[in-house]
């Protein structure tokens, strides 16, 4: 299907008088299911970030190359990240359509422009499924030893450790990919359950911990030996918030199944990212506040479900332990979600490979069950690399964060030479499903999107920058330390290729 690109954002409908006739104007017909209300939404872009899952998988990567004083990056990039995200509430807002980084870069820019933008942020997300299926490591063999299905030793970066990981990540990514495939009301609520159970976890992990605090915040201007100095302990422990908070676009991808998706949608990205935030903040800031020992070592190896059995007890422990494993499985299935939806965007303009099976919407479900398959099969295959070699880990990790940082700024960037060429001007002829003016930053867009993009550049550099003893302390694995430059270079690459090879063989679309 080919549709003509805006010029500009153009002015929306008052209000749609039937369910999919905000997609009319775009040229594309409802498929999806329109289910999801506003609290799914929300669910939606908050599973995504998963605090739980995130905070409990890379604290000990963060103290371990920051030390305490890794938490004063947590606020700073939550800051950059609101900046991004008061970006994408504007374009949820006037393109509320499935696979929102490549649909609002490409009509900002150019369709090439956007399809890279959608091509990195797809492989991206991809890679985030593995990066989340891994975290089932970091706590199901600390509630119960028999979890630790392959040798003795349960640590993420041992051999042992290492392999059980992409055993039980097989596991869950088998189980979500058959929820993305069944019904997206099923998804819906075990995605709104899931969600609701997270938050309650967090906030009593959250409490417990600072009720059992063994030190005061003072600690958090610490490095603690980490030999890097203040500032380069922040710029290697933001590695921890920057993989916590991302994602939070995916409400943006949900839109087309999403009820008042224009009013919704810019509402639930910024609720999400800042409810995350938050509690995300206080337990980095509890987990340092009440650990036994900051320097024993566990707290680098074992993270946050050392400090959670230790200072809490086994029996509270491993309750709450269970309760992250929950969050664990939901934020895979929701990063699963949003890689499909993108999948499904990209292939309903006839921009991928075998685009027609991909773009085919189960009428009877509302779920696009290629992608489902795809999303699931691939994650699977990444796994495979922690069976290689237990740096993996880290490498994987950090190339979905770099992907997804730099797909944000590939939407941030062109939005913001639109701006200043007056293309995107406050509408207030625009508004929502219920007659009001859609969300728009007026005046502050111009500064809010200079600093979001510069941000975003910033730390895409940051995190892909090869650190041998961040990327490959043991050395002897150069490819590791370069695994995300190459990573990122071979995603782009091939996707160059695909482009020239279909260029030669059949035109591709000129928009989305």
């Amino acid at each position: 299907m080919s549709v003509t690109a805006p010029t500009d954002v153009l002015p929306d409908p008052p209000a749609p008088a039937e369910p999919g006739s905000s997609l009319e104007e775009f040229g594309y017909r409802q498929e999806l299911h329109r289910s999801l209300g506003r609290y799914a939404s929300f669910a939606a872009g908050f599973s995504f970030i998963s605090v739980l899952t995130t905070v409990f998988q890379f604290f000990a990567v963060g103290y371990t190359f920051g030390g305490p004083v890794f938490f004063w990056a947590w606020p700073a990039v939550l800051a950059g990240q609101l900046l991004v995200a008061a970006c994408f509430a504007e374009l949820a807002a006037r393109y509320p359509i499935s696979g929102a980084i490549y649909q609002w870069s490409s009509r900002l820019s150019t369709p090439a422009f956007g399809w890279f933008a959608g091509w990195i942020m797809v492989i991206g997300q991809i890679v985030v499924v593995a990066a989340a299926a891994l975290a089932l490591q970091m706590v199901m063999p600390p509630i119960w030893s028999g979890f630790q299905l392959v040798g003795g030793d349960p640590a993420p970066l041992s051999p042992t450790g290492a392999t059980n990981a992409a055993l039980l990540g097989t596991v869950l990514l088998v189980l979500t990919t058959l929820v993305n495939v069944v019904d997206n009301r099923v998804m819906s609520v075990i995605n709104r359950v899931g969600v609701t159970a997270e938050i309650i976890g967090a906030v009593l992990i959250v409490v417990l911990l600072l009720t059992h605090s063994d030190r005061t915040p003072s600690v958090t201007f610490h490095t603690g030996g980490a030999g890097t100095g203040v500032f380069g302990a922040l710029l290697v422990g933001s590695f921890t918030a920057a993989y916590v908070m991302i994602g939070f676009d995916s409400a943006g991808e949900m839109s087309e199944e999403t009820r008042d998706p224009r009013r919704t949608a810019p509402r639930t990205i910024l609720s999400a990212l800042g409810a995350a935030g938050l509690l995300g903040g206080l337990l980095v800031l509890g987990g340092l506040l009440a650990a036994p020992s900051l320097t024993d070592g566990r707290l680098a190896v074992d993270g946050m479900s050392y400090v959670v059995t230790s200072s809490l007890g086994d029996g509270v422990g491993r309750v709450l332990l269970a309760d992250v494993v929950v969050a664990i499985a939901v934020a895979t299935l929701a990063v699963q979600t949003a890689a499909c939806r993108m999948l499904f965007s990209m292939a309903r303009d006839g921009r991928l490979p075998c685009s027609g099976l991909l773009s085919k919407v189960n009428p009877r479900t509302g779920m696009p069950t290629a992608p489902a398959l795809v999303v699931g099969v691939l994650a699977v295959v990444l796994l495979l690399l922690n069976f290689a070699s237990p740096d993996a880990f880290l490498a994987i990790g950090t190339t979905c964060i770099v992907m997804l940082y730099l797909a944000y700024s590939m939407v941030t960037g062109p939005l913001l030479v639109r701006r200043l060429r007056g293309g995107f001007a406050a509408r207030t002829e625009a508004v929502d499903e219920t007659g009001k003016p859609l969300f728009s930053l007026g005046r502050w867009g111009v500064p809010i999107n200079a600093v979001a993009l510069l941000y975003g550049l910033f730390m895409t550099v940051n995190l892909a920058w090869p650190r041998a003893a961040v990327y490959d302390p043991a050395g002897g694995h150069w490819y590791f330390q370069w695994f995300t430059v190459l990573f990122l270079s071979a995603t782009v690459l091939m996707g160059a290729a695909y482009r020239t090879y279909r260029s030669r063989s059949v035109s591709l679309p000129d928009s989305p």
